[in-house]
C-alpha cells in the first residue's frame, strides 16, 4: 500500500484505499506510517474533488447523485486520522482534526443534512446546563443507534434479495424485472449512503466536544506550568522563536505571490474520465474553448491582470456561443475565397474558349473536303451526345446551393 503511486490512481481507487485504512485505523491500534499514508490519500481526494468540482454550495442533498454522496466523508475521515497522529505538540494536532470536522458539519449543513435539533441547540445561547447537554447527548445517542440499525437492516434486505436472485437465476432465467431491481439497488445505495452520513454527522459532533475538552485541559496544564516556576524558557528564546515566527509570516507572504490554487478541470468530458479512472488528474489534456472576458466594461477596457480583476471581469458571461474570430478576420476569409473563385472561373472560361473544345477547320471557306466534313460531323455528334449524357455542372453537387 505504500507503493503506490497516487498520481496514477482514480478517485474512487483513492477514495476505497483510504476508507480501508480508516477502518483498520478505528479497529485497532495502527502503525503511523499507515496513519500518515491515509491523511495523504485524503487529501489527495479532497484535491481531486475541488479540480473535478464535484459539489457546489449552491446544492442541496438532492442535487447530489448518488455516486458522489461518499466523497462527503472525506473530510471526517480525514479529521479522524488526523487525531490518530502522534506528535510532540498536541494541540496543533486537534486543532487541525477539528477544522476538518467544522468543514464537514458546515458543508453537510449547506447541503441540508444536519438535524433541526442540532441546529437549534448550537443557535440557543441559554444551552449550556448540564440537563440540556445531556438531553442533547440522550437525543443524539438514539439518533446513531437508529442510524446503525437502518444500516443494519438495509444490509440484510440486500443480502436477502441477493440470495433470492441466485436461486431463481439457478431454477429458471428470468427476464422481467431486472430494471426495477437496478432500480432498487440504486436507491438502496442512496439511502444507505445518506444513512451513513448521518450517522458520521453524530459522530463528528461528539469527536468535536472530546477534542476541544482535551485541547482545554492542555492549554491549561501549559499555563499551570509557566505559572509554576517554570521559567526556563529565558528571553533569548523567546525571541528566537518570535523571529523565527516572523520570517515564516514573511516567508509565506512573499510565497503568496507566486503561488497559484490548482488549476481546475474546466472540460467536462475529461473530468468525467478522471472520476472514472480513463485519466489522470496530472495528464495533459487539450481543451481550446477558453472563456473570453465578457464581463464589466470598466475592468475590459483596461486590460485586467491581478486574479480579483479577472475574475470580476468573468462574472457576467452571454447565454449565446461567442463568435471564433473578429469581423475583419472573417472578411478576409471571405475574400481569399473569392480571389480563387475568380481565378477559376477565368481559367475555365479560357479553356472553353481554346481549341481544345472548338472545331479547327484546317480548310478554307471555298474548299470541300468529304472526310473532314464527315471526320467534324461525327465529333460534333459524339459531343451532343456526350452533352446530354453529362449535363453542365453535374460533376459539382456540392458547389451549388440548392442541389
Amino acid at each position: 500500500m505504500v507503493g503506490l503511486n497516487m498520481e496514477e490512481m482514480s478517485l474512487p481507487v483513492l477514495f476505497e484505499q483510504s476508507r480501508k485504512i480508516h477502518q483498520t485505523a478505528s479497529d485497532s491500534s495502527v502503525d503511523q506510517d499507515i496513519v500518515r499514508k491515509g491523511c495523504e490519500l485524503l487529501k489527495k481526494c479532497e484535491e481531486m474533488i475541488g479540480k473535478l468540482g464535484l459539489f457546489s454550495p449552491n446544492e442541496t442533498k438532492e442535487d447530489i447523485s448518488t455516486t458522489n454522496l461518499k466523497y462527503l466523508l472525506v473530510p471526517y475521515y480525514l479529521a479522524e486520522l488526523t487525531e490518530k497522529i502522534s506528535e510532540e505538540d498536541r494541540i496543533q494536532i486537534l486543532k487541525a482534526s477539528q477544522a476538518k470536522l467544522k468543514e464537514f458539519i458546515s458543508f453537510c449543513e449547506a447541503m441540508e443534512l444536519v438535524p433541526a435539533e442540532e441546529l437549534e441547540s448550537s443557535t440557543q445561547l441559554m444551552g449550556n446546563t448540564f440537563a440540556d447537554r445531556r438531553a442533547k447527548k440522550i437525543a443524539r445517542f438514539k439518533r446513531q443507534k437508529a442510524a446503525e440499525s437502518k444500516l443494519l437492516e438495509i444490509k440484510e434486505r440486500k443480502e436477502r434479495r441477493g440470495r433470492s436472485t441466485r436461486a431463481s437465476a439457478l431454477s429458471t432465467p428470468v427476464d422481467a424485472g431486472e430494471e426495477d431491481m437496478e432500480d432498487d439497488d440504486g436507491e438502496e445505495e442512496r439511502e444507505a449512503w445518506l444513512t451513513t452520513i448521518s450517522l458520521v454527522l453524530c459522530k463528528a459532533f461528539d469527536l468535536l466536544e472530546m477534542l476541544k475538552k482535551e485541547e482545554e485541559m492542555l492549554i491549561a496544564i501549559k499555563e499551570r506550568q509557566s505559572q509554576e516556576g517554570n521559567n526556563e524558557i529565558s528571553k533569548s528564546t523567546l525571541d528566537e522563536r518570535t523571529q523565527k515566527a516572523e520570517a515564516w509570516h514573511r516567508d509565506a507572504a512573499m510565497k503568496a505571490y507566486y503561488t497559484k490554487p490548482a488549476t481546475p478541470i474546466t472540460c467536462a468530458t475529461f473530468a468525467q474520465d478522471v472520476i472514472e479512472g480513463r485519466a489522470n488528474v496530472s495528464q495533459l489534456h487539450e481543451h481550446k474553448h477558453k472563456p473570453m472576458i465578457f464581463g464589466p466594461a470598466s475592468l475590459v477596457g483596461r486590460n485586467p491582470t491581478s486574479e480579483r480583476e479577472r475574475m470580476a471581469a468573468q462574472v457576467f458571461q452571454p447565454h449565446y456561443r461567442l463568435p471564433t474570430m473578429s469581423i475583419e478576420e472573417a472578411g478576409l476569409k471571405e475574400m481569399e475565397i473569392m480571389n480563387k473563385w475568380q481565378e477559376n472561373t477565368a481559367k475555365f472560361i479560357e479553356e472553353a474558349n481554346s481549341s481544345w473544345y472548338k472545331d479547327k477547320r484546317t480548310s478554307r471557306p471555298g474548299e470541300e473536303d468529304d472526310e473532314d466534313d464527315d471526320a467534324a460531323q461525327d465529333r460534333a455528334r459524339a459531343w451532343d451526345d456526350w452533352k446530354d449524357d453529362n449535363p453542365r455542372g453535374a460533376g459539382n453537387k456540392k458547389l451549388t446551393p440548392c442541389g
